[in-house]
């Protein structure tokens, strides 16, 4: 894989909108619910929100949760929070009390952002938490909080490419989440990095994004909301994905770059004038989890465009490969690694395995995170790569492939079993919507392969069909000896589909055939 070529990053995430301010103030920054923000506004908000946080006590260092959605506010809050050299600690705002009452703990928060639709949950859950004060962005409380910073001056403090930036909580192979530290300059790294690819380029000042991407994800909030800060490109905000009212939003501002989840794309196929809509978009790209080959398929011949694919986590800032970098879409591959970033692929003994075989994905580079919080443990080897638990191979060209979850695979007989193939296999069955397939205890064997389907809405799909186009298709140990049909499969929150959540139900009668 190619090497690194040693980025050195060294402003604060802020100076970004910063400089796109000075360079287009009175151009569109952030278009939400119709009204349009322009640059100048939006950096003025958030050097009074910067000022704001240091007049009321907090200090370099200290964290600031939000539990919001993707609002104008939520952007204020996460620029400011990095100017004042404090920690944006992002949560799902579909947490219950007592997960936010965790992450608060864990993290430390001094003050946790809620909007009306988790105030309840934010007060509940800071209950236990005297230091965490909780700030409504949406009433009063916010307006006279912004107008104590207005005309302060500018927090003075230095920040640079090793200030930690970001605290992302990620669910760890345990179950309890673990905080991801992203320092200013890894958030950067990426951004840079994205920046630099240009056939075709990743954004450019004239784009205008419509970015419905959750901003308490990194995919949303590094590759969505910072690169397009960074080029100085409109985004279209929106909280909520609804098929018809974001092709709306695609229409009615001429969006020209759309940055999506695999379940976007498969929603869209499914409404009849998509095509119609879509006639400005220059660039779909596709992340956060894989992009099936039959859905993609379907949306190239639903909308007549093509999907640049990726592949990252948050623990790499979060953008590792994409098809952008050779520039040609390739169904069923993430792509080649951006140009910056080292990656190998290490066979189970510790060694780079045969061309074309699957192996762990090590990643190296100025994008990779600390550690986990609050020691950085679990971060980087000695020599500076970051063991991704991914399983992937190279094909001849370089383009990586995903195949699993190093955890995820399954030994069926002492043979690694990766549920990601066999999940491929079944969604070409027609009337499959989607496939997650899961090892399970087995006397015999250690564990057996068992897989979940969701039928299509007009269609009926039974067991016996998905285990004759199996036996058609794999080996007989990688079929699946027990398959449910299910109405529905738990989703995280860039839809991919939770296999945590999965091992925890698949026992229960309302996973039966």
């Amino acid at each position: 894989m190619p090497e690194g070529e040693g980025y050195r990053v060294s402003a604060d995430i802020a100076d970004y909108l910063r400089a796109t301010a000075e360079r287009d103030p009175g151009g569109a920054g952030i278009i939400v619910d119709g009204t349009t923000h322009t640059w100048a506004e939006l950096d003025e908000s958030v050097d009074a929100f910067a000022a704001a946080l240091r007049q009321r006590g907090l200090h370099a260092g200290d964290r600031v949760a939000m539990l919001l959605g993707n609002s104008y506010e939520f952007v204020i809050a996460y620029y400011g929070v990095a100017r004042a050299g404090l920690v944006s600690v992002p949560m799902n705002p579909a947490y219950t009390s007592a997960e936010v009452a965790v992450l608060l703990a864990d993290s430390g928060a001094r003050l946790l952002l809620v909007q009306p639709s988790t105030q309840a949950t934010g007060e509940e859950s800071a209950e236990a938490l005297p230091a965490c004060e909780v700030l409504d962005v949406s009433g009063p409380d916010w307006a006279r909080f912004l107008a104590s910073g207005e005309g302060a001056e500018p927090v003075a403090d230095p920040v640079d490419a090793d200030t930690l930036a970001l605290l992302l909580f990620t669910a760890g192979t345990s179950g309890r989440p673990k905080g991801a530290m992203l320092t200013h300059g890894a958030l950067r790294a990426n951004t840079e990095m994205l920046l630099a690819l240009d056939s075709p380029p990743a954004v450019v000042a004239d784009d205008i994004v419509l970015l419905v991407l959750p901003m308490f994800h990194v995919y949303g909030l590094n590759t969505g909301l910072g690169l397009a800060v960074a080029a100085g490109a409109t985004l279209v905000l929106t909280d909520r994905f609804y098929p018809v009212e974001t092709l709306t939003l695609v229409r009615e501002h001429r969006v020209t770059s759309v940055p999506a989840a695999p379940a976007m794309f498969q929603a869209w196929c499914m409404v009849p004038d998509a095509r119609a809509a879509m006639t400005t978009v220059r660039l779909f790209s596709s992340g956060g989890s894989p992009l099936p080959i039959p859905v993609l398929e379907r949306f190239v011949e639903h909308t007549g465009h093509d999907v640049f694919e990726g592949y990252g986590m948050t623990e790499t800032a979060p953008v590792v490969a994409t098809t952008l970098v050779s520039g040609a879409p390739k169904p069923g591959s993430v792509g080649r690694p951006l140009p910056g970033l080292e990656v190998r692929l290490i066979d189970d003994a510790g060694g780079e395995v045969d061309e074309g075989d699957p192996g762990e994905l090590w990643v190296r580079g100025p994008s990779v995170f600390e550690g986990y919080w609050p020691r950085a443990q679990g971060g980087p080897d000695d020599e500076g790569w970051f063991h991704s638990g991914d399983i992937a191979y190279a094909d001849e060209s370089g383009d990586l492939h995903l195949v699993d979850r190093r955890r995820e695979v399954i030994l069926v007989n002492g043979f690694n079993v990766y549920p990601r193939e066999i999940e491929l296999v079944i969604g070409e069955v027609p009337g499959v919507a989607e496939a997650a397939v899961v090892g399970v205890p087995d006397d015999a064997t250690g564990e057996a392969v068992m897989a979940l389907i969701v039928p299509r809405p007009d269609a009926a799909v039974t067991t016996a069909e998905v285990d004759d186009f199996c036996s058609g298709r794999l080996a007989r140990f990688k079929c699946p000896t027990t398959i449910r049909i299910v109405p529905a499969l738990p989703h995280s929150a860039t839809g991919k589909i939770a296999k945590g959540r999965l091992r925890e139900v698949y026992g229960d009668a309302g996973y039966g055939a």
